[in-house]
This record gives structure tokens, sequence and C-alpha cells, in this order.
């Protein structure tokens, strides 16, 4: 195990997490860290053709950890798993650079095919607790997938999504756009327009607007024409 990985790994989580209060405690109470440290041998072992050792390894550190990452996936420079219990990292997962996944998140495959069938993670992403990135699909750079989504489809890059399906929202505006940041939990807590809220809002206004057309061709309507052969008292009636 390389001292350059453990400085990096340790120092990205005294970056990101405000809890971490020193290096030693980074490494000896953060489950995390500790299942990306035995991924990597596990990996080793599995890249060296020694599968059934790679999974023991892999067996192990899930239950030390109780994160579950298969010794057949690939994980970047600097991967912080934060909290880390029930996260789930299939086989040919493959994450970048500067990942930051919460508790619970799975990358997890939609095929029992042999082959690629699970996700592809760029450099800077954010994935929320609970969240679900399933089948080979691609997750650009500096993405953000809120906590308890379920993505099925690819994420453009410096892109947030959330909701079930994961839809993106909108962030930022073409003359300002949004910059990329570090999103606790991948969930926006700025103010940013829901995508079905946004539907909701324009149908709404359509419906508004067709209202008050409505209102005004009956105001500009003209009334109906006396009939001269009707009473006098039918028509004060009718008026």
């Amino acid at each position: 195990m390389s001292r350059m990985f453990l400085r990096e790994t340790v120092q990205a989580y005294r970056q990101r997490d405000p809890a971490a209060r020193s290096d030693i405690e980074v490494l000896l109470c953060y489950p995390g860290l500790h299942a990306v440290v035995l991924h990597r041998v596990a990996h080793r072992l599995w890249r060296s053709r020694a599968f059934l050792l790679g999974r023991l390894v892999s067996h192990f550190g899930r239950m030390v950890t109780g994160i579950e990452i298969h010794p057949g996936a690939t994980i970047g420079r600097r991967c912080i798993i934060d909290h880390g219990m029930g996260v789930v990292i299939g086989e040919t997962a493959e994450l970048g650079d500067d990942v930051y996944l919460y508790h619970q998140v799975t990358l997890g495959g939609t095929s029992s095919d042999h082959g690629k069938r699970h996700p592809t993670v760029g450099n800077g992403v954010i994935i929320g607790a609970g969240a679900k990135v399933l089948g080979d699909i691609l997750i650009g750079d500096n993405a953000r997938i809120g906590a308890n989504a379920v993505v099925v489809a690819e994420v453009p890059a410096n892109t947030t999504v959330v909701g079930i399906p994961a839809r993106p929202v909108e962030r930022g505006t073409a003359v300002r756009p949004a910059k990329p940041r570090f999103d606790p939990y991948g969930t926006p807590c700025d103010p940013c327009i829901d995508p079905l809220l946004h539907e909701i809002d324009t149908l709404r206004s359509e419906v508004n607007d067709l209202e008050a057309r409505i209102a005004r061709t009956e105001g500009l309507r003209p009334a109906p024409a006396a009939n001269p052969e009707a009473s006098v008292d039918e028509r004060v009636a009718r008026s």
C-alpha cells in the first residue's frame, strides 16, 4: 500500500469532512477508508487472477465495514465513502478520481449477462445517501445525484439530478451558470426548480391564460336580439 495513496486520501477526508479532527482519527475510525484500502488489496488479487482470494478479502471488508465492493470494480484516487454502511459497488463499476459516496448508495447492474453492466462514474461526482445508479450508464464529471434518487439513464457532466426516476434540476442561468461545488448528500440546498414542479407551474399558467381568454371572449359576445313578438313581461324576465 503506497504512502501517497494513504496521505492524499486522508487529506481528502479532512478537507471534505469537518468532523475529521486529525489524520490518525481518519486512519483508525473511518470505515470508508478501510473499505477502499481492503479493496485495493482485493483488486490486485483479482487482476492477478486469484479470484477466490480476492473475493475472500472483499468479503472480509464487507463484514468489517458494512461496505460491499466487488474486487473487480475499479476505483480512482481520493474516493471518499462517507458513513458507508450499506454501500454496494458492482463488479464492472468504474469510479474516477475524487468521487464522494454516502451511505446506502448502490452502483448496480440491470442485466445478468457477462460484460460491462455497472455504471461508469466520472471525476468529482457526488452521490447522495440512498441513491441507486443502475446499469451500464455514464455519470459525467462533476455531476450531482440527490439523496434517494434512482438513476437509470446517463447524466451529463455538471448536471444535478433528483427524484425517481432521476431528472435534471435547473441550477444557474445561461448568463451565470452554476459552478461545480461540494453539495452535501448530492442534494442542492439553494433554491432550484424541481422538474415536476416546473411542469405543474407551466400547466397552471396555461390554464389561467385560457380562462382569461375565454372570459374576454364571452365579454365581447353580443347579447341575443329581442323577439319583437315576445311580450313585455317575457323580455323583462329574460333581462
